[in-house]
């Protein structure tokens, strides 16, 4: 049965995300997606007279090609895939999956070889940084249960965040940008022991409000490389790398992680940050404010929008937001400030400008949730 909002989200994708003109080449990579969803991709592109490309991927066929695969296999697929991608004026990824671990298990000298060989060349240098790209989730019964929700509520959900007013959003995250870019000096208060301070100074804050990513909400920016000091206590669970973390500590000393904690996942956190010394330092600053996306369920493309929540990134920096950290991993984990959760605030230069998840200063109000939804 054909589901009219199918249609409505490939047209947000083509049009407002990835803006596809004629003439243009558009990859669209579809990890266990419906063959319907891909189709009206395929012909929202065409309506638009780009020409579309299709990748149509399983994720269990993905870990058999991992969890033994030898370097130079990996390098091969990279070289295929990265000369096509070289050919993209744009991508979409479509990532489903009906089994978050699905990774879990695989060795980590491969999953490091697969990050640093092939992730590294086609996606973080490639993809990211050369062509319009769009990344969003599907929705399926595994996410439904992350987030404790029938299958058919979180289908609701999902369209619901997934079509909102971006351009209205838009509107709103441009007072944050503004205050970001005039900003030297970040403190972060938070549950637990959370103190942690860094600079943010002349490196550029740039807004997401459904160009990259599908649900969005969020302003990012990174530290200054050597200025963080202090202690963060993520309060969101995580998934990376096929382990699952809960409660993650970090303690930074002049940029660099010297002390690392979890409840959950404690045992895989040395392997993570020692991948590369970049993976010791952080990469990106952001601050989140979907205001559908309340709850963590372990998928950080919908985490990191949380709603007064904040992100706090080890590894690899994006180039229009550069500090110069390099790194095989770009691991998002998550901080929620809202009362619900423990409270916070997010101070520049001295003045709070968020507290407990709700902005306080009258530029930043339009972007509270009350005011988002409309």
């Amino acid at each position: 049965m054909h589901d009219v909002r199918m249609t409505e989200l490939a047209c947000l994708l083509t049009g407002h995300s990835t803006t596809i003109e004629p003439g243009e080449h558009l990859f669209i990579e579809a990890f266990d997606v419906p063959d319907t969803m891909v189709i009206e991709l395929i012909k929202a592109c065409r309506d638009r007279g780009g020409h579309p490309h299709v990748a149509v991927r399983s994720n269990r066929v993905m870990r058999a090609l991992i969890e033994s695969g030898a370097d130079v296999q990996i390098e091969a697929m990279a070289g295929h895939d990265l000369h096509r991608m070289k050919g993209m004026d744009a991508y979409i990824g479509l990532r489903g999956g009906f089994n978050v671990n699905e990774m879990s298990g695989v060795p980590e000298d491969r999953m490091k070889a697969w990050g640093s060989l092939y992730m590294k060349p086609v996606h973080l240098q490639q993809r990211v940084n050369q062509t319009r790209w769009c990344v969003l989730r599907w929705p399926t019964p595994s996410m439904a249960q992350l987030a404790g929700t029938s299958t058919e509520a979180f289908e609701n959900f999902y369209f619901d965040v997934c079509t909102l007013d971006y351009e209205a959003m838009a509107g709103a995250a441009a007072a944050l940008q503004t205050r970001m870019n005039a900003t030297d000096q970040v403190h972060i208060k938070g549950p637990g022991d959370t103190d942690l301070r860094f600079s943010i100074k002349d490196i550029p804050a740039i807004p997401c409000t459904g160009t990259h990513n599908i649900p969005d909400g969020e302003c990012f920016t990174a530290p200054v490389r050597d200025s963080i000091n202090g202690v963060i206590h993520y309060n969101t669970p995580s998934v990376y790398q096929g382990s699952t973390f809960r409660n993650v500590r970090l303690v930074f000393k002049d940029g660099r992680i010297v002390e690392h904690d979890a409840e959950v996942g404690a045992e895989h956190l040395g392997s993570i940050f020692d991948t590369d010394d970049g993976a010791r330092h952080v990469g990106e600053f952001a601050i989140g404010f979907n205001p559908y996306v309340l709850e963590p369920m372990m998928d950080i493309l919908f985490d990191e929008k949380i709603a007064g929540s904040l992100h706090f990134t080890p590894g690899q920096a994006y180039e229009d937001a550069d500090n110069g950290n390099r790194s095989d991993i770009h691991w998002d984990l998550v901080l929620i400030q809202r009362a619900d959760y423990g409270g916070g605030e997010i101070i520049f230069d001295g003045e709070t400008i968020r507290r407990d998840g709700e902005f306080i200063v009258d530029d930043l109000l339009p972007l509270n949730a009350d005011r988002l939804k409309g």
